[in-house]
């Protein structure tokens, strides 16, 4: 039975976020909103986790985990940057977009497309996200929140609930955060490629 957990969408008690933390570094599983929704995620080293989050959405080893960040200064850790991106990036967010980029060797090798090195990084501006990322001190692994035969993601925290919670370890409900999809940008090429059009404006990685 998953622990559920009503947060303030604008001022998250502190006492719930250090708690959700808590249950993601012990391995967790958690569904948490994000500005473009929901989505599950993990801890980054946490293998049974991600195979838990594989196993709910029925994806395969090619599907892309995004990594969720509190800010731009964990970039560098997990993704190869040049200037040029990094304005882009810095000048869109935080906001409803993931960028593909090349990864680092910090990033575990069953994290990426067996083919391309590459992950996907996202800044969501969302305080309850926000804060969790902060106060667990690393980005979260994640992916939306969209149940195998669905082509929306999921927006009612009680129906989640409802539906996940003898298969996750905590549902954060923090109210209704939309239901549109990130912008995708791939920047790991010579120029920006919109990948998928999203909540993100993408008239700034337009030519």
């Amino acid at each position: 039975m998953s622990q559920f957990f009503q947060i303030h969408p604008e001022n998250p008690q502190s006492r719930l976020i250090k708690q959700a933390c808590e249950i993601i570094r012990k391995g967790g599983v958690v569904v948490y909103p994000t500005d473009s929704g929901y989505a599950i995620g993990c801890a980054i080293g946490e293998k049974n986790a991600a195979e838990k989050i594989k196993a709910i959405r029925r994806l395969d080893d090619k599907h892309n985990f995004t990594l969720v960040c509190s800010d731009l200064s964990e970039l560098a850790t997990y993704a190869k940057v040049g200037n040029t991106e990094y304005r882009l990036i810095k000048s869109t967010t935080p906001g409803a977009y993931t960028f593909i980029l090349s990864a680092t060797s910090e990033v575990p090798r069953r994290l990426l497309h067996p083919k391309r090195r590459q992950i996907g990084i996202r800044v969501p501006d969302n305080e309850i996200c926000r804060e969790l990322l902060r106060e667990l001190g690393e980005p979260i692994m994640s992916v939306t929140l969209i149940l195998p035969g669905d082509e929306l993601p999921m927006t009612d925290p009680y129906d989640i609930r409802e539906t996940l919670e003898h298969q996750v370890d905590l549902i954060i409900d923090g109210g209704y955060c939309g239901m549109e999809p990130t912008t995708v940008i791939n920047l790991s090429e010579e120029v920006p490629v919109i990948m998928r059009r999203g909540a993100g404006d993408a008239t700034p990685f337009e030519e």
